[in-house]
Order: structure tokens, then sequence, then C-alpha cells
């Protein structure tokens, strides 16, 4: 057939290139915003299938994890962004196209990708995994993102901090306002505190290993590892720090089971407990919220080193079996059960020690799980709060007079920590307990900055660790 007079002739049509690093991406976000998923979850697994495919190498696997960690930590600043270059409220743009404008503004504004690359590889996943038609929505969008760099974008959609400091925080370092003022109120000081710790929340943690007692040491752990791999933990005896990229599951010690991965945070709060001053026999441990099985780890290889026993238990059953997994090969004598701490299924006054380290809002852990800032909403305080007294009114019960009672939390909230502590003792919503503080500070020895006491608060940016939360009270009556 001829061409008509005075018409361009048509390009050919041109299949997307696939391209496997962002489409994995893309497939990790939609798992997070679909199944309310945790990226900490649903990442590893879709990476192994990648290496196993063949698809995947190293640098593959890294750039993936800065997509889909960048991109949910920086959420809400993106959408920010995303909502001055589209036209129309962005609540009434699809899900799938946003998490594309989410990936491709975080390659603009969050990574060493050129501008050209990186609305390109954007615009060829939105034609793989939306179709041709919105692929042109998303060239639009991040042709317009790409017009500014980060800090020009922050001028524009960030008011100034004199004028409403939270807001501006929040957009700045990418927290809900309500997170921000919280945290602020929580660590008090001023504005370069609260700046030091958002920063903080926003880098990638360490991977963190302790040695279970008995069954590893850090020395071992840092020999298997190597020098270049491995350094030893800042503040806990039996931790050891993996350089980025170390791979924990590679160690024998690890999957022996005589070692685990657990923040350093977790590892003090369990060794303030074991080391706390008991009057009297030290023989039977329990771990009131032991899942996922860190803790309780740890409290039952201490506790099999002095002839004592732990009992951990777990409500969802589910966690219960990852517990005994934990526990596996410990030496001691231990058990596991399924069971709610709020009912509990022992006599009271049966134990030397009890932690529990009790269901929050995780604001202590937003560098592991940035997805759950934009989750969270300041109602969830309120549901979680009844919880939270009577685990640590049922802990109280169940230690005898003279022992000890950790309550634990990885959140710095003041309504998930001290307010918990003081309704509980002052017998608000149940009888008083005639209990006394125990100082945890002296039990971090070396640690810095931990207050007044007696209570500790631990901080990622004052420590390197989540932010644990720990109170210990001693049953007096």
């Amino acid at each position: 057939m001829s061409q008509q007079p005075g018409r361009r002739p048509s390009k050919p049509y041109r299949r997307p290139q696939k391209d496997p690093v962002r489409i994995l991406a893309y497939e990790a976000l939609r798992a997070v915003d679909e199944r309310d998923a945790y990226a900490n979850l649903v990442l590893p697994p879709l990476l192994r299938k990648a290496r196993e495919g063949g698809d995947f190498d190293a640098r593959d696997a890294a750039l993936a994890t800065e997509l889909v960690y960048g991109s949910l930590r920086w959420q809400g600043t993106y959408d920010a962004i995303i909502a001055q270059c589209v036209d129309r409220p962005l609540r009434e743009v699809d899900p799938p196209v946003l998490d594309v404008l989410t990936l491709g503004a975080h390659q603009l504004l969050g990574t060493r990708i050129p501008s050209h690359a990186a609305v390109s590889a954007s615009v060829e996943l939105a034609r793989v995994v939306l179709g041709d038609g919105r692929a042109k929505f998303v060239n639009a969008v991040l042709r317009k993102v790409a017009a500014h760099d980060l800090d020009g974008w922050l001028e524009r959609v960030a008011p100034e901090y004199d004028k409403d400091p939270e807001d501006y925080l929040g957009l700045v370092h990418a927290h809900p306002r309500w997170i921000v003022s919280a945290l602020w109120d929580a660590l008090g000081g001023g504005r370069a505190g609260i700046e030091d710790l958002l920063e903080a929340d926003n880098e990638r943690p360490e991977v963190t290993l302790v040695a279970r007692p008995g069954r590893s040491t850090a020395e071992e752990l840092l020999t298997v590892a190597g020098e270049e791999s491995a350094l030893p933990g800042r503040w806990s005896p039996y931790a050891v720090r993996l350089a980025e990229g170390g791979e924990p599951g590679a160690l024998d010690p690890v999957r022996e089971g005589r070692a685990g991965v657990q923040d350093e945070g977790s590892q003090l709060v369990a060794l303030a407990l074991a080391n706390a001053p008991v009057e009297g026999p030290d023989r039977a441990w329990l771990d009131g919220c032991a899942g996922p099985g860190g803790k309780a780890a740890l409290l039952a290889a201490l506790a099999a080193q002095r002839g004592a026993a732990l009992l951990a238990s777990e409500k969802q059953p589910h966690r219960a079996r990852l517990v005994a997994r934990a526990l596996e090969g410990n030496p001691g004598p231990y058990a596991v059960i399924a069971a709610d701490g709020t009912r509990p299924a022992w006599r009271p006054g049966a134990f030397d020690r009890v932690l529990v380290d009790v269901p929050c809002t995780g604001l202590g852990a937003l560098r592991r799980r940035p997805e759950a800032r934009w989750r969270r909403r300041p109602e969830d305080l309120d549901g979680f709060a009844p919880l939270q007294r009577e685990l640590l009114r049922q802990a109280l019960a169940a230690v005898r007079v003279g022992g000890v009672v950790g309550y634990a939390t990885c959140s710095p909230h003041p309504a998930e920590t001290r307010a918990v502590v003081d309704d509980v003792l002052k017998g608000r919503g149940g009888e008083p307990f005639e209990t006394e503080w125990i100082d945890a500070r002296p039990l971090m020895p070396g640690v810095p900055a931990l207050g007044d006491g007696p209570d500790v608060q631990l901080w990622p940016h004052l420590h390197g660790t989540d932010a644990m939360y720990l109170a210990l009270l001693r049953r007096t009556a």
C-alpha cells in the first residue's frame, strides 16, 4: 500500500524491555501495598528466587534492595512531590501507577542514576506492568519530577522551619508529622537532636549477630566472618556487626543455631534482665512475649549456664514455632508454649525473672521497617495500651517476691513506655503492686547517654541500636 501524501510514516511498535531489577522492586512494593506485608519479609524470597533463576548478581540485588527500601522510606516526601506534578488528587492515581512513580522518583531524587536513565527505565517498567497508555502518564509526571533535585523540591513543598517545625522536619526527613512530634517529646532537647534521630531512622541498619553463650562466642563469629567482613559489637559482649552485604546464613554458627541475628539493643535488654540482682533463688525464668525468639534464645543460653530453666510463651502458634526453632539445641532445660500472657498458663509467683517485650507500634525500629512509619496511626497507641498494661500486670503477678520483671518495648513513645509502667504501679485499671525500681543503667556497662534512670531508653543516633525501652522492677510484697 502506498504512503498517503502528507502523512509521516508510523514508527514500528517496539516491545518494552523487561528489567528484572525494577520488576522485582515493583512486585515488592505491590506486596507491601496490597497485603500490608513488610518489605523485610517480602524481599528476601524474591531476591533468592531471582538469584536461583540466574537473572541476578550481587549488584542487581543491591540495586533492587535500595529501590525498595528507599521508595518505602521516602514515600511520604515523594507523595508530596508527585502531587505537585499530577493534574488530579493523589488519591485518584491508581496504586500500581503510584508505585511506579515512587520508584521513578526515588531513582531521580535519591540515587545517582542519571535523570534520563531513571525516566527511561521507569517508563519501560510502566509499559511492562501497566501498559503503553499509562506509561505515557508516567513519562509526563517523571519529566516534571526531574526538573529539580531533592533539595530543590523540598524548598517548594516544605514549610519554613520557624513556621511549622514538625511539618518541615517530617517532609525533609520523611516521617509523618505525628511521629516527629512524638519522637521529639520522648527525646527532648532542641532541633539538632531530633534531626540526628530522624536521619538515623533513614539509614539502613547494620546486620548484628549474637553469639549464644555456651554455644558460640563473638570471637568465633569474627573469625568465621573474617576481619574484612565483621566488627565487634559496640556494647554487648556477644555482638558482632556484619559489613554491608554480609550474609548471616552463610556462617556455620548461624546455620547451626549457635548464633543468630539480633539487634544489639535487644541483646542489651535481655542481658540487663539476666544480670539484675534478685533476692533468693534464681531457677525459673519466663519470657512472656517470646516471639519471634531472639531474646528467648539469649535468655535460655544464659539461664542454662546458671542451672536455671526458661519458659518461653508466645500467643500466636506460628510465632511460637519460630521461638522453638530459635531455642532448638539449647543445652539447658527450657520449654516453649503457645499461650496468652494476659491469661497465664502458670501459677502466680512461679518465676524469679520475667521479661515482657510487649507488642507496640514499633516506632523504635523504623530503620528496619520503613513502611511502618506510613502505616501506623496515632490511634494505634490506644489499641495497644490495654494489652501492654495487662501484660505488665500479669508479669508482676507471675514473679515471686524478691524477683525481677523487665518491661520492654521497641518504641520510644511516652505512651508506650513510662506511662504504662506508672499506670500499672499506681493501680490504674487494676490492683497496685508493691514494687521498687531497679536502676537499669549500671546493667548496661559502657553504654553512654542513658538518661536520668532508673529506666533506660536506647536510641539509633546515640547507640546505633533500635530505640528499645527497658524498665526493671522488683516485687517487694
